[in-house]
């Protein structure tokens, strides 16, 4: 059977001028238009220290995925090379001078970057001197030079994060970053809607207006009351100063949140090192 589909069909009972026509006639369909071929773009080497490997290998050799895993991740354009989409499959790139991200996160390369959560219990001073009760005790696993990033009072448990990163440190502490920490605090008397919406709102200390970013009550007991507060403050025993100008003593106080990093279910006087993914996270954050 003749294959009609490449034909069009002409007026219906005329001819050319018009006049009727016994038959309909078939006229053939102009070619179509080839599509524009898409240009095919070689493979580049974006560094030029003698160094350099597939993007590929490097992504593989991060732990991004497996090797034929990150080919597909780069032919679907998730992978950005210094900040600009890579798509082929050739392109070689030295690691230690470029920054990698697949899905928006940074691929992180260098292993001597270690950054750490430590859950502070009560009565261990926020120091590294190599006291008795400083933070040293926890961190005989750990060969590296560590800092702490910002402190706890004595008599504040929960989430530290100590690292040799000092890039990220600052960051994470610098006021311009509003980087968010999240307390759980078992106040004293009564503590309202009326109460956590005052602290919303902001309340003036002596050195200055403080303002929480977001503050929730979690439950009741025996006149006690469980309170969330997050605020990207950073100044002095904020979270009791601010609880007390409202007339809601601490009695008990711990951070289970900084930035992006959780506490979860870090026991006590324990530490972990943050996982990559975790780290890339907590860096992109703060515009690292």
């Amino acid at each position: 059977m003749t294959d009609l589909s490449s034909y069009q069909e002409s007026d219906e009972g005329t001819d050319r001028q018009g006049r009727p026509a016994d038959k309909i006639s078939l006229a053939p369909m102009p070619p179509r238009r080839k599509d524009p071929q898409v240009p095919v773009v070689k493979p580049q080497t974006i560094t030029e220290s003698g160094k350099e490997e597939r993007l590929q290998k490097v992504l593989a050799a991060a732990g991004v995925a497996s090797r034929r895993a990150c080919e597909k991740l780069i032919v679907s354009g998730r992978v950005k090379v210094n900040g600009k989409v890579v798509r082929e499959l050739g392109t070689k790139v030295d690691p230690d001078q470029v920054m990698l991200h697949v899905d928006g996160q940074l691929v992180m390369f260098d292993d001597s970057r270690v950054t750490i959560a430590l859950n502070k219990p009560t009565g261990v001073e926020s120091s590294l001197r190599g006291d008795p009760h400083d933070l040293t005790q926890f961190l005989t696993d750990y060969r590296e030079r560590l800092f702490h990033v910002g402190r706890l009072d004595v008599d504040t448990s929960g989430l530290l994060l100590l690292t040799n990163d000092g890039e990220l440190a600052n960051r994470l502490t610098h006021p311009s970053w509003e980087v968010p920490k999240t307390y759980l605090a078992t106040v004293k008397g009564k503590f309202t809607g009326k109460t956590a919406q005052e602290l919303r709102s902001g309340i003036m200390l002596e050195d200055g207006f403080a303002q929480a970013d977001r503050v929730s009550i979690k439950g009741t007991h025996g006149g006690l009351t469980l309170v969330e507060i997050e605020l990207h403050l950073g100044r002095n025993r904020i979270v009791r100063r601010m609880l007390e100008e409202v007339g809601s003593p601490v009695m008990e106080l711990s951070r289970i949140a900084h930035g992006t990093v959780k506490l979860g279910t870090l026991p006590l006087g324990a530490t972990r090192r943050l996982s990559k993914p975790e780290l890339s996270v907590l860096m992109q954050s703060v515009g690292l």
